[in-house]
């Protein structure tokens, strides 16, 4: 794929499809293939894993470097951000997501009061959270971005679950088989403990949280982000839908180095997050996700599935603008997120396709 061919290309989900197959990583992942029942009560259901073990637009393989070299060109890379942007939109738009309406309606409203109130203006932002993401210029680190991170949270849902009738529909599966996993390996691992209190890490605008919160409603839980602005439209969300009190304890904070007490949670998760960080971050997280849970705690993980056939099937376009507003996901794909944890300490280590883009790992903390 030239460069002169790039801008030729229909922009269209054609399958590229491999059946070139890639030897197991050093440490032999635990994979379990879903049959994860959704938490609407539907049949359970399984997705395929494709043949690879990650995506061979990713890593150093021919086709990786060719698209970070057009995403290296400024020009293209603007464009690239562009399309990547519009692709959520349009996705909104189709399945009668309200994206404009609802960035509106928290621009136009008291959101701002919120920041001054949640923001601690001690904290030292690492170096990769000052990047481009999604397409903002400013990273999570704007207005704009946090106004807009719902509309684009439920355009992500509809993408992953097409076929769904409805945003409800595609959430049942993809947030209610992630919180069956976390349910299940709790139950089955830590001796029908209860969760009692829980930790949402790089919580966004509470999206998450949320919805721990609805499977968990007797739990005590924080939602941690390192972003004020998302933080900001988290409680004041919070606030709006509970008649002015908080459900949620929010924390504007870094989820490599919390300061939270050691051993003070049942459950530290973290969603749609690591493909936003390098292998670095991603190591620390897990670190001190080991040093906050109590024994017999479960730490889980949701987001991108290396093994999603969907994912290694993606046409030439989506990939190389999924990767033009993701500068980490090389590094995510490549980190052996299941090996990780084994080494800082986790035991059963557990790896689920909750449905077919995305993979939750769990694992944890041993007794003794």
């Amino acid at each position: 794929m030239a460069l002169s061919s790039i801008s030729k290309l229909n922009w269209a989900a054609a399958t590229n499809k491999s059946i070139h197959h890639h030897s197991d990583s050093y440490f032999k992942k635990r994979i379990r293939i879903a049959a994860a029942q959704s938490s609407g009560g539907g049949m359970a259901a399984e997705y395929e894993e494709g043949q690879l073990e990650r995506p061979k637009w990713t890593g150093e393989t021919p086709l990786s470097r060719l698209v970070g070299a057009l995403i290296s060109f400024k020009p293209l890379y603007s464009l690239l951000k562009l399309g990547a942007r519009q692709v959520l939109i349009s996705t909104a738009e189709k399945t009668s997501i309200p994206w404009r309406d609802m960035t509106n309606e928290i621009l136009d409203s008291d959101v701002y009061k919120e920041k001054d109130a949640i923001e601690d203006s001690s904290i030292v932002y690492p170096d990769y959270y000052l990047n481009p993401f999604h397409a903002y210029d400013e990273g999570n680190l704007s207005w704009l971005a946090a106004a807009e991170a719902e509309a684009a949270t439920m355009s992500m849902v509809r993408r992953a679950i097409p076929n769904a009738s409805s945003l409800d529909e595609a959430n049942q599966i993809v947030r209610g088989n992630w919180l069956q996993a976390i349910e299940t390996h709790h139950n089955q691992y830590s001796g029908y403990s209860s969760i009692q209190d829980i930790l949402d890490i790089g919580c966004s605008v509470g999206v998450s949280t949320r919805f721990i919160l609805d499977k968990f409603p007797s739990a005590k839980v924080t939602g941690l982000d390192l972003s004020p602005y998302f933080l900001a439209v988290a409680q004041y969300n919070d606030k709006r839908r509970n008649q002015g009190k908080e459900k949620v304890k929010w924390i504007h904070g870094n989820g490599e180095n919390t300061g939270l007490p050691s051993k003070s949670f049942d459950l530290v998760s973290i969603a749609y997050v690591f493909h936003e960080c390098p292998e670095r971050a991603i190591k620390n997280m897990a670190k001190e996700a080991f040093r906050l849970l109590r024994p017999g705690g479960t730490f889980a993980v949701t987001d991108n599935s290396p093994k999603s056939k969907i994912l290694q099937e993606l046409s030439p376009v989506l990939f190389t603008l999924m990767k033009s507003t993701e500068p980490f996901l090389d590094e995510y794909y490549l980190t052996d997120l299941e090996a990780t944890l084994e080494l800082v300490g986790f035991v059963n280590v557990q790896t689920v396709l909750t449905d077919p883009r995305h993979r939750t790992v769990t694992a944890t903390v041993p007794y003794s």
